[in-house]
């Protein structure tokens, strides 16, 4: 597991906008979630500060005959010291694991 998160983490999640829509309440370990009105950008208050997460639908990657949808992920913290981060971050990445040995 990941020891270190810096302020501005991108990735690349392999879900569906919807999938990840209903994972952030859960994945954000009960801190407040607001998202905006277009649906692409939320707001998560961690301990007085702010994690701003923003999304953009992938083309699916396609491997032989299957395909897996893809979204953009950045992660920008704001006043969330590295404890705070590691902390949340952890926790978002337990609950938006799949499959794998």
């Amino acid at each position: 597991m990941q020891s270190h998160y810096d302020e501005h983490i991108d990735r690349e999640m392999g879900c569906t906008e919807a999938e990840w829509l209903r994972w952030l309440p859960l994945a954000s370990g009960g801190h407040a979630v607001r998202v905006d009105g277009a649906g692409r950008c939320a707001d998560i208050t961690i301990s007085g500060g702010c994690c701003r997460l923003a999304w953009t639908p992938l083309p699916d990657r396609q491997i032989a005959l299957m395909r897996i949808p893809r979204l953009a992920v950045s992660f920008r913290f704001d006043g969330v010291d590295a404890v705070e981060r590691t902390r949340f971050m952890r926790h978002f990445d337990l609950h938006t694991q799949r499959g794998g040995g």
